[in-house]
């Protein structure tokens, strides 16, 4: 069951004109193994994670560094979570990340689906609930 959608789109070249002109941005945004690639990917991987925070719904509190994009064997992007980000995941019931990025032309895209594939718990007092009837 999908939980929620982001998408997110960046101008590099107003990115990179940020991270110029604010100092330690790039160490708060990013993971010291995502803060040495071009601009155009931090710009991809920023983008990212504003798409997960959107398939969230915007919780508040969420640390940056939470969140971080690595790739698979192939290749392919995978959304990494721990801490806060992670968490309000496992409140949301979200167990798997589906992520796809971009960048051309000056401008950076990722959309981001968060689903959950276990089974709901069934509500108390539900059929296959194991706990106890209300009375």
């Amino acid at each position: 069951m999908i939980i929620g959608t982001g998408i997110d789109v960046v101008d590099v070249a107003r990115f990179e004109a940020q991270i110029a002109r604010t100092p330690g941005l790039v160490e708060r945004l990013f993971t010291p193994g995502e803060r040495g690639l071009h601009v155009r990917s931090l710009a991809a991987r920023f983008a990212a994670k504003e798409a997960a925070a959107k398939a969230l719904k915007a919780p508040p509190g969420m640390i940056w560094q939470h969140c971080w994009i690595e790739k698979d064997p192939s290749g392919a992007p995978v959304l990494r979570t721990e801490g806060t980000v992670a968490d309000e995941a496992r409140r949301q019931g979200i167990d798997r990340w589906h992520l796809t990025m971009t960048h051309d032309g000056g401008i950076a895209m990722a959309m981001v689906v968060a689903e959950r594939t276990a089974p709901e718990a069934p509500a108390p007092g539900a059929p296959g609930h194991e706990g106890q009837v209300p009375a």
